[in-house]
């Protein structure tokens, strides 16, 4: 048993995902976060629209993709500490609910971004770049890789 730790898991980060709540904050916030980007009025909907995906593409790859170790201290001896957030989701086991979940959540949020934008040349680029930029580190190809050494440690 660990001293002064309240929860049962070694690492919380591999629950964090399953818990209770937890995609309809995730969902709210997105929500919030483009009611907050409609009501400055100098911004046009399609922009408002690309904005919200590239911020919450942004945030989300600096979350899960670049962040490593815990926030927590742990009795694993530091073995996650060269693990990012979303290679510690569901102790690195693939396809479960959670990882599928923040893999389809940027591309529902594309699909709306580009509907709302009608399609614009200029936006469907920005909004592919940003999709691709936060959907391939999550492939299981991926899984523990550091392209040309970066966040290497």
């Amino acid at each position: 048993m660990n001293v002064g730790v309240a929860h049962s898991e070694v690492n919380p980060n591999t629950r964090v995902m399953n818990s209770r709540g937890i995609w309809l904050a995730y969902g709210i916030s997105v929500g919030g976060l483009h009611v907050v980007l409609l009501s400055i009025p100098f911004f046009s909907v399609p922009v408002v629209w690309t904005l919200t995906n590239v911020i919450h593409n942004l945030v989300m790859y600096v979350l899960l993709h670049t962040v490593k170790g815990t926030p927590f201290e742990t009795p694993d001896q530091g073995k996650d500490r060269l693990l990012t957030h979303w290679e510690q989701i569901d102790y690195g086991t693939q396809c479960t609910s959670s990882r599928k979940f923040l893999s389809i959540s940027p591309v529902v949020l594309y699909l709306l971004t580009s509907f709302y934008t009608k399609y614009d040349p200029t936006h469907f680029i920005i909004n592919t770049a940003s999709l691709l930029s936060v959907l391939l580190p999550k492939l299981p190809q991926f899984h523990g890789v550091r392209v040309f050494g970066i966040n290497k440690y």
